[in-house]
């Protein structure tokens, strides 16, 4: 029921292309992302002040009793609060700049993505699992907006810090900054160790999410046909093998994350004690005074504190940098070839339909057609069977230019369909799938799709015509009744009846019905056939269907097997030459 799930670690392809593409959300927000900076500027500088305040108080209060300047101390006090309270206004300032702008990150990057969605061909959704598509669209951009917004300016403005702190320090005792050159490198170089064994693991974590959403989508849609088969207890089996290899990635990628904050404090407070022992050494022989050392304790603390941030917050980026990717690749899948730059609108269809020598393979080398031809006049009925897996539904994506042919051509009036742009060709058909599809939304909403400017008159007349009137006559709110989501409060039957509403109403010169009638009981399936032959008179129709007894009046029938045109008629032709057809047509009967 669901695919095989691949949790192997893979490194990031391009970190630094990933970062810059990152950076870019960032500079459509750029004067508020200035703003942020300018303000944890001002902040930190604001808060370098504080240590240096702290050791004059203290140098005033080593005067000795009786001596104490009270008045200097106070002093030194009062600006030492100030800007402290200056520095956390500015904070909370920067707080909610910060929030405003990931939710404007967040809000452009999955429009991107859905908008990337939108253009991408019905291939991609073949190789993709809704799931692992969803957990790009939601958790993946949550990961990468919250780095972009905050992870980002923390580095930038605790360089800000660091810088500025080691400069104080320089300036208070180059002896005691000798300390901090030798330890920072080590603590630098553990990070960029730690660096290259988490970015596959960050890697596996995000695949293994994607996974484990598909797992879920999957087996969520399927639960009647899991109940029905008694499957519960096996597929709680499989979920908690997901599940465990999910957890194992995320366990994985925290275990090591989790080291490198308490390693680079344990490297930074190694530092704070060889300051101690080294400033004592120092102020007993009187190279330094006891203010210095104590203004240079402080800012050690801030030098070593943003870096000790800078590690945690390279953890969370390398977790971003995976997730990224996901999204990027998405953003980076072909889409569906551009129409020529001299393609025509496709306008005022008749509906003659050929194809010529038409082959066609999802994979290179799997051949599901093989030299198709056919001809289908406008107005006339063009019915395909054949056996599953003969390449019935290859064809209607074909002529809808879900895929483009291998070779061969298709030609609508007479102009081949790539001369024409992609979209105009679409909207010449009205489709009517086995599948059906229905969004939350009212009745009317549901049936007016396609066609903006529908009038209530001309959806009513559309439902009648479709037997679904009555029903939906019958519901509490009439055409102004909700769906749910996917149509789970209304029966099988009733969305495909429904579809075939939205499809009369269309307004379309041609008509595909790929099993139109395939869950609609044989009583209501004559009256739609009835109603459905006199919307469809002028009208060049392609149907799909396996009970055969639906499709005896089409104009044509084509009988395909294994990507090849095996026979072609009348039903009456056909089963007189007792071949393929006339097998086919008795064995539903038997």
């Amino acid at each position: 029921m669901a695919r095989k799930m691949n949790f192997q670690s893979s490194k990031p392809k391009d970190t630094r292309g990933t970062l810059l593409r990152m950076l870019k959300y960032l500079a459509s927000y750029k004067y508020l992302l200035f703003l942020a900076i300018a303000l944890s500027f001002a902040s930190n500088l604001l808060a370098l002040q504080g240590p240096r305040y702290a050791g004059l108080a203290i140098n005033e209060a080593d005067a000795g009793a009786g001596l104490v300047n009270f008045d200097m101390v106070f002093y030194y006090a009062e600006r030492m609060l100030f800007v402290y309270v200056a520095s956390s206004i500015l904070t909370v300032v920067i707080n909610i700049v910060m929030t405003s702008l990931s939710k404007w990150i967040a809000q452009k990057m999955r429009k991107d993505v859905f908008d990337k969605l939108m253009r991408l061909p019905v291939s991609y959704y073949h190789h993709n699992t809704a799931g692992d598509i969803i957990s790009r669209v939601s958790y993946d951009v949550d990961v990468v907006s919250t780095c972009i917004a905050t992870d980002v300016t923390q580095i930038l403005t605790s360089l800000v810090t660091v810088v500025g702190a080691f400069v104080m320090m320089v300036y208070l005792s180059p002896a005691l900054s000798i300390v901090v050159l030798v330890t920072v490198p080590v603590c630098v170089g553990y990070t960029a160790y730690m660096r290259k064994k988490m970015r596959p693991r960050y890697s596996r974590r995000s695949k293994s999410y994607g996974a484990l959403n598909g797992f879920v989508e999957e087996m969520l849609s399927g639960q009647k046909t899991i109940q029905a088969y008694a499957y519960e207890d096996e597929v709680c089996q499989r979920f908690d093998r997901v599940n465990t290899e999910a957890v194992d990635a995320y366990y994985d990628a925290e275990y090591y994350g989790s080291t490198i904050g308490p390693t680079t404090s344990f490297i930074n407070n190694l530092s704070l004690a060889l300051i101690a022992m080294l400033g004592t050494i120092l102020y007993m022989r009187g190279a330094v005074s006891l203010d210095k050392i104590s203004s240079f304790v402080l800012y050690s603390r801030k030098f070593s504190g943003p870096i000790n941030e800078i590690a945690n917050v390279v953890n969370e980026i390398f977790s971003a940098i995976s997730a990224a990717e996901r999204i990027f690749t998405l953003l980076d899948a072909p889409e569906e070839a551009a129409d020529p730059a001299d393609a025509r609108q496709l306008e005022d269809v008749r509906g003659d339909v050929t194809l010529e020598h038409v082959q066609f393979g999802y994979d290179p080398g799997k051949i599901v057609l093989h030299d198709l031809s056919l001809a289908a006049s406008s107005g006339k009925t063009v019915a395909i069977v054949g056996p599953t897996g003969a390449g019935k539904t290859t064809i209607i994506s074909l002529l809808m230019r879900f895929y483009d042919a291998s070779s061969g051509e298709i030609r609508v009036d007479g102009g081949e369909i790539h001369g024409y742009t992609r979209a105009s060709v679409r909207k010449a058909y009205a489709m009517v799938l086995q599948d059906t599809w229905v969004f939350h939304g009212t009745i009317f909403d549901n049936i007016a799709y396609g066609k903006e400017d529908a009038t209530m008159e001309e959806v009513v007349a559309a439902a009648k015509s479709a037997h679904i009137h009555g029903f939906i006559m019958r519901l509490p709110q009439g055409y102004s009744t909700v769906i749910s989501e996917d149509g789970g409060n209304i029966s099988k039957g009733q969305k495909q009846l429904l579809t075939i509403a939205r499809a009369m109403l269309y307004d379309a010169r041609m008509l595909i019905l790929d099993e139109a009638t395939s869950n609609v009981d044989t009583g209501t399936e004559r009256q739609v056939q009835r109603a459905m032959r006199e919307l469809m008179a002028g009208k060049t129709c392609f149907v799909i269907a396996h009970r055969l007894s639906t499709i005896r009046n089409a104009d044509h029938i084509l009988v395909v097997n294994h990507g090849d045109v095996v026979e072609q008629g009348t039903h009456e032709t056909l089963m007189a030459q007792r071949g393929f057809y006339y097998k086919l047509y008795a064995a539903q009967f038997q």
